[in-house]
């Protein structure tokens, strides 16, 4: 099962919603922790279920390629990452 982490900032919004999870695609991989805490999805997600603009996710150290489905393939020993991206200047 894939790991999944979330950066401190968001875990005091959400709890620690740290895990490992199923999935062959990140899609189904969130699917499953999103199961679990229903509050970390929009954190996460807009209403579309499009990753939200300002938080960015990783595969082990490459970004997430689709932002849009998710698709982005998973193994079992995988880690992802989510992070909430800052802007501004």
């Amino acid at each position: 099962m894939a790991r999944i982490t979330f950066t401190g900032h968001l875990r005091r919004h959400i709890g620690n919603a740290d895990t490992e999870a199923p999935g062959p695609t990140v899609a189904e991989v969130l699917a499953a922790v999103f199961e679990a805490n229903p509050k970390a999805r929009g954190y996460v997600l807009d209403d579309q279920g499009r990753v939200r603009k300002h938080v960015n996710l990783f595969v082990n150290d490459a970004p997430v390629a689709d932002r849009d489905y998710l698709s982005d393939p998973v193994a079992d020993d995988d880690e992802i990452y989510v992070l909430q991206a800052l802007s501004g200047g």
